[in-house]
């Protein structure tokens, strides 16, 4: 039987007169892995929020084994805006935390002086972390923060951008080491490599973890169960995110076979109910009862519509977009490095690349947001474009969700040349008429990027230029918005991490490079990483050809005519050479983790150690060369 870590017994939750969810019950186990999926607005930030003691129940109890530690990353994490990036990250009574943070502290310290103070403290913090066999987990600290690219610990949070803060907060979450992690989004924010890291790491982790994530890849990658919140309840699917939908379909068929059975009775007894207003029978009375229940139950019921719709596009001329030779730094970082490119109609371009290389910038040229330093961008006089950005205008807190659609259009242009009215429009879209007519302050975070987004695609566009737009989406939307962009008829640019809506709508890839190189790449995400893994195959063959030794026999009956007398003897002298910088190299890694030097030899020996690395690499590379050479 496996072990339990937690159990939420019969919680639920309100907010004024709406019911989140109601007497919901489920357990988390030990090494087990829970993907918590739901429509936008239903409460799967509210849930994690009670089960980290962040948010009380109305009713029910969450009850935890004993000495269990639990480590939550929030959606939007609210962090001390005076603190460092170390505070954040050592946030931590443990012993083995507080080591480590003393020890990274000493080393910052010894960087900005070498003073006695400064070096007795590194010496110490150094013991102390022989004494608590903390190496180790300073190194896993160290990948961590390689790996989400958080560099300066010395930085103050308030410099902070929102994506970063999720980042430093996301790193904190990791190295708590919590036998329990709570994680809301933590995907938003990572660029696909960085994605895919964390992917491997929670695989491979001996935690137990309940996530939200609107992240089809990264739900099937990491999850062993889906759990969904559906109309307030729970509901159980183990196994991988298509056994899910699978589940789902017949479930959604069984309630519209069901739904359709009632609305026949309904009618029938509806017919009956008209004929005989007068009965007074206890049996005709009972009959009335059964009605109302049966109408209540009616009307309760919801069922997802499959529903496939587009807005018309404004015609597209001959002319569409062109970027000639485009070139844009900060500083001195490049950002966009002679760009070009002219849209054909009908293309539909997926961008993709690390945080910080560059990607919005592109989109900001583009809309004119920003000038290039140089090169030109062209917009054909047919194009209206719609750009979504990732931080989308607020409207006034006290507006109606319907007045916010209606000011653009009370009936929206369908492709198939009929119309829609606006209501009808946001209920397929996840945002049902009850909602309509609440107070936009009242949406959740990601139903006001849904509505502004839905804002942008009724106004007709034939230019969609989208910056994550799947970001705080649920999935059942994000599919819907995927389905409508495959049917829409104009062109469509987007930035996303998000790779199966990128395999799935786009058919070709700017692909930003170091140094401000874009790539063109004609195919999907999946298509790319097949030829960059077939690539990174070929080129690791190609360098274990190079290291292979060669075989003496054959050495010695092929002739080396290739070399002359002086490259021979340094070919000789390298050889010769190599294993002594080798030995020196072995040596000083030795001094340096021995915790023995002063503050001053540190410098020095460190500065001695990467001069040796590229003296190694030099003579490598030359040897490489005269190896070949003699083997031509």
């Amino acid at each position: 039987m496996a072990e339990n870590y937690i159990t939420i017994e019969n919680v639920s939750k309100s907010f004024g007169e709406k019911e989140l969810f109601s007497s919901i019950g489920f357990g988390i186990n030990k090494g087990q892995k829970i993907a918590l999926v739901a429509e936008n607005g239903s409460g799967k930030t509210t849930l994690l929020k009670i089960i980290a003691n962040k948010e009380i129940p109305d009713d029910g109890l969450v009850s935890f084994r004993k000495g269990i530690t639990i480590s939550y990353l929030e959606q939007h994490p609210l962090q001390n805006e005076t603190s460092t990036i170390m505070d954040v990250l050592f946030n931590s009574s443990t012993p083995l935390m507080k080591t480590v943070k003393r020890y990274q502290q000493a080393l910052l310290d010894s960087t900005k002086s070498s003073d006695e103070n400064t070096e007795k403290e590194l010496s110490e913090a150094i013991s102390e972390m022989d004494c608590q066999n903390a190496w180790n987990y300073e190194s896993q600290i160290k990948e961590i923060l390689g790996k989400l690219n958080i560099t300066d610990l010395t930085k103050n949070v308030s410099t902070l951008s929102g994506g970063e803060k999720k980042k430093v907060a996301l790193c904190a979450t990791l190295i708590s080491k919590s036998e329990v992690l709570l994680l809301d989004e933590p995907t938003n924010h990572l660029d696909i490599e960085m994605i895919e890291w964390l992917e491997e790491y929670l695989n491979t982790a001996n935690q137990s973890i309940l996530f939200v994530s609107h992240d089809r890849y990264f739900i099937d990658k990491v999850s062993t169960d889906i759990y969904e919140l559906d109309r307030g309840q729970i509901c159980k699917y183990e196994g991988k995110f298509d056994y899910y939908l699978e589940k789902k379909a017949e479930k959604q068929q069984q309630e519209s076979a069901t739904l359709a059975k009632a609305k026949n009775l309904y009618k029938k007894e509806l017919e009956w109910i008209r004929r005989m207003p007068q009965a007074r029978g206890t049996k005709s009375r009972a009959r009335i009862e059964a009605f109302n229940e049966l109408k209540e139950s009616i009307s309760n019921v919801n069922v997802t519509q499959s529903a496939e719709l587009t807005v018309k596009a404004q015609r597209i001329g001959g002319k569409i977009l062109e970027i000639n030779n485009i070139n844009k730094s900060f500083g001195d970082k490049k950002i966009i490095d002679d760009f070009s490119h002219i849209y054909k109609k009908g293309d539909k371009i997926g961008i993709i690349g690390k945080n910080g290389s560059g990607k919005t910038t592109l989109l900001d040229i583009i809309t004119e947001k920003i000038k290039p330093d140089s090169g030109k961008v062209t917009l054909g006089q047919t194009i209206k474009i719609g750009y979504y950005t990732q931080n989308p205008p607020e409207e006034k807190p006290d507006t109606k969700v319907i007045d916010i659609v209606k000011k653009i259009s009370e009936n929206i242009q369908l492709s198939d040349g009929t119309t829609m009215g606006a209501s009808q429009y946001l209920t397929h879209f996840g945002i049902p008429p009850h909602k309509q007519h609440t107070h936009y302050g009242n949406l959740s975070g990601g139903e006001k990027r849904l509505l502004n987004l839905l804002c942008i695609l009724i106004a007709n566009p034939n230019f969609l230029i989208l910056d994550e737009p799947t970001n705080d989406l649920d999935i059942h939307t994000q599919m819907k918005l995927e389905t409508f962009l495959e049917q829409y008829q104009g062109c469509l640019m987007v930035v996303s991490h998000d790779r199966h809506f990128l395999d799935r709508i786009v058919s070709q890839l700017f692909v930003f490079k170091p140094e401000g190189k874009i790539k063109e790449f004609p195919g999907n995400y999946s298509d790319y990483l097949i030829k960059e893994k077939e690539e990174s195959k070929q080129k690791k063959l190609l360098e274990e050809k190079k290291d292979k030794p060669t075989n003496t026999k054959k050495k010695d009956l092929t002739p080396k005519i290739k070399l002359t007398y002086k490259e021979q003897k340094e070919k000789e002298a390298i050889e010769e050479l190599l294993p002594k910088l080798e030995e020196r190299k072995q040596t000083i890694e030795q001094q340096l983790s021995s915790g023995e030097l002063t503050n001053e030899l540190l410098l020095s020996t460190t500065e001695e150690y990467q001069n040796l690395i590229e003296e190694i690499n030099q003579k490598e590379e030359r040897w490489l060369e005269l190896c070949s050479k003699e083997q031509e």
